[in-house]
């Protein structure tokens, strides 16, 4: 067997195993390089290239957002402000047959979008709204399979790691493109235009969960009873209290992507403060203080873009010092809030745990970024580009089959790897062929993410499947939550059928806003 077939296999077992992924990808690509040389499959002068890889890594602005949006994410998980949704959602829907179900649903809808970290999605809603609905007497598959998947919408939902990714791949495979086309000035696609082309079809995805709900709570009432016992409903102030901060982070920090306000990375950092304020708030920080403190530092913003103040310049006037000293105030407000709020939460236990998980999640991702540029490298030295080129090419069905044999092979990777290392691995030889074959990039993207969405739900390795485990009560069993994810998994495939015959769901809104 050629050596690049050997590397994939080779990277297969090691994941089956259970070595470290970033160690498995790393020992593999050096081990290939040495048998490449000694067959001499591979030029090891191609090896010179891997500094450059690394360096474009490290200086990459985009890829700057993803310890931001975890941190967020983390925050708001730690700080109990996911339990006070779920509740609130809980006893807002929980009269209506399957409405706890749907609450489910648009809770990790809503946590989806301010939050983007399937983890502690899961395992928050495994936690809360599981014990509810098993107490409610919903069938346990359909509790354990809903669980998973509304955790997963972290993934297709902006802002998410995913597509931060995602977006950085699109964008060199159509730029290679381009140039294999013999276009020098080329076009980019930025992580905008890939958080708008995938804000519809996620939204797709929770209509469809919530259809589906209702339809099978109407066909069969035993699977999704209304709740026997139920508390008043909440009040509308408490409503508004556990859903509007959510929504107002989510508006901040998507608003000003979307918007061309700020870059990926600076409304990343938009929202690890914004989560951080509402989490002091929770915590038990002046809310007062908090609100001040926010509203300061909005008004700083918006002020500072409207009318720019440059003291060194010689012509500034008594005007300008004025503003000068009222965007100071406004800064030191913030500041205060954001101090009060760092105190609340250290002083709670929550900020430790959020900058252990914050380190831990990013050194996961850029190492096997990292580790997967070599792999790369190696596989395409050793022929593998132009082995998977003619392989593509070669599908019948022209520009159609070489989509569908494209996403298959996503699919079913999907049970073995993690969707960094399919993403940063497998996407950058795929992509640039169906590019050149005509497809979409934007469009194409949005169907790979829901693809990739789907690895956490596909055994034996889907990572929701494993955060349900350890979060569930013990009468849950693993074939109950595997059984369970079986429907939505369908309900993806439905999801992708719809997006492939209208692409106008995903392409519309990026073509209006860029």
């Amino acid at each position: 067997m050629p050596l690049d077939l050997l590397m994939i296999a080779a990277l297969i077992v090691g994941i089956l195993i259970g070595y470290p992924v970033s160690f498995t990808i790393a020992g593999v690509a050096t081990l290939f390089a040495a048998l490449g040389v000694l067959t001499g499959q591979f030029d090891f002068s191609l090896m010179g290239a891997l500094g450059q890889r690394v360096f474009g890594l490290l200086t990459n602005q985009v890829l700057i957002a993803i310890p931001l949006f975890v941190f967020m994410g983390v925050i708001l998980e730690k700080s109990q402000i996911a339990e006070d949704l779920l509740k609130t959602m809980g006893r807002l829907f929980g009269r209506v047959r399957g409405g706890l179900g749907i609450s489910v649903v648009l809770v990790g809808a809503l946590l989806a979008a301010s939050t983007g970290i399937v983890g502690a999605t899961v395992i928050a809603m495994g936690m809360i709204a599981l014990p509810t609905m098993l107490a409610s007497r919903y069938d346990p598959r359909l509790a354990s399979g809903l669980v998973c998947t509304a955790g997963t919408l972290g993934q297709i939902i902006p802002p998410s790691t995913l597509l931060i990714i995602l977006s950085d791949v699109i964008s060199n495979a159509y730029q290679q493109a381009q140039f294999e086309q013999g276009k020098f000035t080329v076009d980019t696609i930025s992580v905008g235009q890939i958080f708008a082309a995938a804000l519809f079809p996620g939204l797709l995805l929770v209509a469809i969960y919530c259809i589906y709900i209702l339809v099978r709570a109407w066909l069969r009432p035993e699977d999704a009873p209304a709740m026997a016992q139920l508390d008043e409903p909440p009040s509308l102030g408490t409503i508004l209290r556990a859903i509007l901060p959510p929504i107002l982070l989510i508006l901040a920090v998507l608003g000003s992507i979307l918007g061309g306000i700020a870059a990926p990375s600076e409304a990343a950092s938009v929202g690890a403060i914004g989560a951080l304020l509402m989490a002091g708030a929770r915590l038990g920080a002046s809310r007062r203080l908090i609100i001040t403190g926010t509203a300061a530092l909005l008004i700083l913003a918006v002020a500072a873009g409207v009318a720019p103040v440059r003291l060194q310049r010689s012509d500034t006037s008594m005007f300008d010092y004025g503003l000068g000293v009222a965007y100071a105030l406004a800064a030191l407000i913030g500041f205060v809030a954001i101090a009060a709020s760092l105190r609340r939460s250290l002083g709670a236990g929550a900020l430790r745990p959020t900058l252990t998980s914050t380190m831990t999640v990013t050194a996961m991702i850029f190492a096997t970024i990292l580790t997967a540029s070599m792999f790369s490298l190696v596989f395409v030295g050793l022929g593998g580009e132009e082995r998977i080129e003619a392989i593509i090419t070669a599908m019948p069905g022209g520009a159609v089959g070489a989509l569908i044999f494209s996403m298959l092979l996503i699919f079913v990777l999907g049970f073995f790897m993690d969707f960094v290392e399919i993403t940063v691995i497998v996407l950058p030889l795929l992509l640039p062929i169906l590019i050149i074959m005509g497809h979409d990039p934007i469009w194409l993207g949005v169907l790979i993410a829901i693809n990739l969405q789907t690895s956490f739900l596909t055994p034996p390795f889907g990572f929701s499947l494993f955060y349900l485990r350890g979060a569930a009560p013990k009468e849950i069993t693993t074939g109950q939550i595997y059984r369970g994810v079986v429907p939505f998994i369908g309900l993806q495939f439905i999801a992708v059928a719809l997006i492939c015959l209208v692409p106008a769901i995903a392409t519309w809104l990026p073509g209006v806003l860029f």
